[in-house]
This record gives C-alpha cells, sequence and structure tokens, in this order.
C-alpha cells in the first residue's frame, strides 16, 4: 500500500527543486528552416583525424532526422561513408565540389569554406 502512496505523491506535488523528469518541456526546440534559408559551409579537413581527409558540410538548421535522410544521400552520391556529429554532416574523403553540386541541386544555399 505504502508503494501506491509514493507514485500518487509524485504526480501531485506543487514543486520540486530536484528530480524534475519534465525533460521535454526543457528541451530547446530546433527551427526547421527551408533549404534556401540555410546557409551551408562545405570544406575538407583533415584536422584530429590522423591524417584521413573528410568533408564536413556544416551551418544546419534541421532536424536530425533531416540529417540523416541527408546523409545518406551524400553517402550514396559519393560512394563512401559518412556520419552526423554536433548538427554537422561528415563524409569520408574530399568530395568538396561534387558535394557542394548535389546540396544546390537540392536547393540548399551552400559555398566552399577553407582552402
Amino acid at each position: 500500500m505504502s508503494s501506491s502512496n509514493s507514485k500518487s505523491s509524485d504526480k501531485n506535488f506543487a514543486y520540486r527543486e530536484f528530480g524534475n523528469d519534465n525533460s521535454a518541456a526543457t528541451e530547446r526546440p530546433i527551427a526547421e528552416l527551408p533549404p534556401k534559408q540555410q546557409n551551408l559551409r562545405v570544406q575538407a579537413t583533415r584536422a584530429g583525424r590522423k591524417g584521413k581527409t573528410v568533408t564536413v558540410i556544416s551551418g544546419f538548421q534541421t532536424k536530425p532526422e533531416t540529417l540523416a535522410d541527408l546523409l545518406k544521400q551524400l553517402k550514396t552520391q559519393c560512394g563512401t561513408g559518412g556520419t552526423v556529429k554536433d548538427n554537422e554532416i561528415e563524409v569520408q574523403g574530399d568530395h568538396k565540389q561534387k558535394i557542394l553540386d548535389i546540396l544546390i541541386k537540392l536547393g540548399y544555399k551552400a559555398k566552399i569554406s577553407g582552402g
């Protein structure tokens, strides 16, 4: 009987400082912008990757599901692997120009950044 009392008391509280499980309310919403309003940067880098070159696409303002779908399409077009990290897409190898052409065809505003 005491276990049912503790469950009901958890639901009926006026104020709780610690242990608030309302993470959905405190989560920041990500504004999903259409492709034409996003300014993307495409650059090839080797920093922190033991000499391996990857092409990094940054500047996205979309949901993670959209990034995953775009990553799958880019990996297929380039014939390589890749991942999504910190709201950026990383594609293995130096594919700056190819990825830039694909993004522009999809309606994104993108340009090559760096050397």
